[in-house]
């Protein structure tokens, strides 16, 4: 059953994945901080994370300073669904179609298996893969999804470590913003020309991020 395929405008500028890149390594920063980084101007750059927070790709927050005059604003990426009206949403939407497809065809459930959580998260996980237009091929039984062909073929040239890194950390976020215990295990970029290899797993320890965090911290 084909789903809904809608183009995230984010994601289709090299600088709109270079702010996105900046917001990832570095949350919290202010609009000054992140067109400085990127090399834009500030009204530029404003709009470009206009659209990534239509998007449901980034979230913004107000800071409380004490003192008088507007307050500056600081932008996150979402990591909670219910950061952000888009990624929430989306996640709804993309759990009731799950949940649809499981119905029409029960051979696909693995809700016994997995839980009703891990399966909202590859719900989610999928329909994010399928609007940004990677086309997966999931192997639920390995936990396995093959995405092809790139269609950021564009940039990949030119900034292959900037485009991998942002779709690495937007499946990193995209399994958090929906509670439950599927992580995501490697990527493998570029397996062949025209395919890459997501791998995940299911653990109620550290998520990747989390262990990461931690490795670095041990080798600080």
């Amino acid at each position: 059953m084909p789903r809904r395929v809608e183009d995230f405008r984010g994601l289709t500028r090299v600088s709109r994945l270079r702010i996105l890149h900046a917001v990832h390594r570095q949350p919290g920063r202010r609009l000054a901080e992140i067109a400085s980084e990127v090399n834009l101007h500030l009204n530029t750059t404003r709009e470009h994370l206009a659209v990534l927070e239509a998007e449901g790709l980034v979230h913004s927050l107000r800071l409380v300073t004490g003192v008088r005059g507007r307050p500056p604003v600081v932008f996150h990426p979402v990591t909670d669904a219910h950061e952000n009206d888009a990624a929430h949403g989306r996640a709804t939407a993309a759990a009731a179609r799950g949940n649809l497809l499981r119905r029409l065809e029960p051979e696909l459930d693995r809700s016994a298996e997995l839980g009703e959580e891990a399966m909202a998260q590859l719900d989610a996980l999928y329909e994010h893969l399928e609007d940004i237009g990677l086309e997966p091929q999931p192997d639920d039984s390995q936990l396995r999804i093959d995405v092809a062909p790139c269609r950021y073929a564009f940039a990949i040239t030119t900034e292959r470590a900037l485009v991998c890194s942002v779709h690495i950390q937007l499946l990193k976020h995209q399994l958090q913003q929906v509670p439950g215990p599927v992580r995501l295990r490697s990527v493998k970029p570029f397996v062949t020309p025209t395919r890459c290899e997501i791998a995940l797993e299911v653990r109620d320890g550290p998520s990747l991020a989390e262990r990461e965090a931690q490795g670095a911290a041990a080798t600080s």
